[in-house]
């Protein structure tokens, strides 16, 4: 590969891929604020409770700053070369989304029935509430194909010292690991901006 090549790859900002990621995470910010300032202006006008969020989001924000963590380990890996160590913090990381995902379906099955009085109504702040919590959980639905894709990849390229050497050497490979990283550390991010509005409205009600 050319050092023009390398170059293109390495470029901070000139990469579709890159322009990509920046544009959707910059959109995502933009839909999240409009939806929770949408919802406590709608919850305040109405007259409408706070809901209570049940302790197990709380302990599932651990789990998710875990895979940031182990996400982060894996580049840390990567530029190390150390094969072992990278294909741990891939599998792990994907291992501990998929916990975060189940205990999701536990904690929203918590809140609906915490909070029976407010799902039962007919009213425009449980809507926000609803498109909130579907919307981050696409996201990180559509996030671990990705992990799972860079694993088994992983696994059936980093054989021999050769096909390591080359793998570890691929600018494209580094750069799509690093905008997973960048995308995994904002889910991260918005869940534990999204607990804590919630957690806030309670406190203040």
């Amino acid at each position: 590969m050319s050092s023009d090549e390398y170059e293109y790859y390495d470029a901070p900002l000139f990469h579709p891929a890159k322009i990509f990621i920046t544009l959707l995470l910059s959109s995502l910010v933009m839909i999240f604020l409009f939806l929770t300032l949408s919802y406590l202006y709608t919850r305040i006008e109405q007259g409408i409770p706070p809901i209570h969020i049940p302790i197990i989001f709380v302990f599932n924000t651990l789990v998710l700053v875990g895979t940031s963590y182990l996400i982060h380990r894996a580049n840390i890996c990567y530029k190390e070369d150390d094969t072992k160590g990278y294909q741990n913090s891939l599998l792990f990381t994907t291992l501990l989304t998929l916990i975060f995902m189940a205990l999701q379906a536990i904690g929203f099955y918590q809140l609906i029935e915490s909070n029976t009085h407010y799902f039962s109504a007919t009213d425009n702040a449980r809507s926000y509430l609803q498109i909130i919590s579907i919307l981050h959980l696409i996201h990180v639905l559509a996030g671990l194909p990705f992990l799972i894709i860079f694993y088994n990849t992983a696994k059936k390229r980093m054989i021999e010292p050769v096909s390591v050497l080359v793998y570890f050497s691929d600018p494209l490979k580094k750069m799509k690991l690093n905008l997973l990283t960048i995308y995994w550390h904002f889910l991260d991010g918005l869940w534990i901006y999204l607990v804590l509005f919630f957690w806030i409205n309670y406190l203040i009600q």
